[in-house]
């Protein structure tokens, strides 16, 4: 199976364009008035529009007020959404939108009991913040507490660079992979060297892991 990568928080077009050539498969536009890594519609739409065809364009909210997702929503072109804080099976449902549920690996609550109220969604993304806080915070969480075996779409977040993005994937085998300050210059300014290698790990264990013809 091949991981899918997503590089996320990305605030310039130059960036977008430098993932999109590294081999990401998606990036993700932050609209969360805290983090570093937050874009306006207008440095969205920008970004949105340097992004070329078949890569995913996606959109990460915390406890949005649900208008202000229907505004971005109407102004920049979003495939998918992308929700961290503690909004409700329902509210994520109401947009008609393909939808990721961000799953808090350091709060009390099991990753399955969690996933298991949220039967709408498509994925999960399984990240190191605790209930109630945001996520890019650079920290891994304990990768032996992976739900093997799930039937869900799992995507891996937390913490990963270049450096461990392989021993990563070799111990969860998630669907895909999420990375942002991993493979940052500054906080929100992407390095596009770092980018490369990130890719060229997951992709080196991939490799290793597709079964050859006898």
């Amino acid at each position: 199976m091949r991981t899918r990568i997503k590089i996320c928080g990305i605030t310039r077009a130059e960036d977008a364009r430098a993932a999109a050539r590294a081999g990401c498969d998606a990036i993700g536009l932050v609209f969360y008035d805290r983090s570093p890594r937050a874009v306006d519609v207008e440095q969205a739409l920008a970004v949105a529009h340097a992004v070329p065809p078949f890569v995913t364009r996606v959109g990460l909210f915390m406890d949005a007020d649900a208008e202000r997702v229907r505004q971005v929503m109407a102004r920049v072109p979003l495939e998918v959404l992308q929700f961290h804080g503690g909004e409700s099976p329902d509210y994520c449902e109401a947009f008609g939108r393909t939808y990721l549920k961000a799953v808090p690996m350091a709060g009390s609550e099991t990753p399955e009991a969690f996933m298991a109220r949220y039967a709408g969604a498509q994925g999960f993304l399984l990240d190191s913040h605790g209930a109630g806080q945001a996520g890019g915070t650079g920290q891994t969480f304990d990768w032996g507490r992976w739900p093997t075996g799930s039937p869900q779409s799992l995507v891996l977040a937390g913490g990963l660079h270049p450096d461990n993005v392989a021993e990563a994937v070799r111990q969860t085998r998630p669907w895909a992979v999420d990375v942002s300050s991993g493979v940052e210059s500054s906080p929100g300014v992407k390095d596009a060297r770092r980018m490369i290698r990130f890719i060229s790990e997951v992709r080196r264990v991939d490799r290793e892991q597709t079964p050859t013809d006898a």
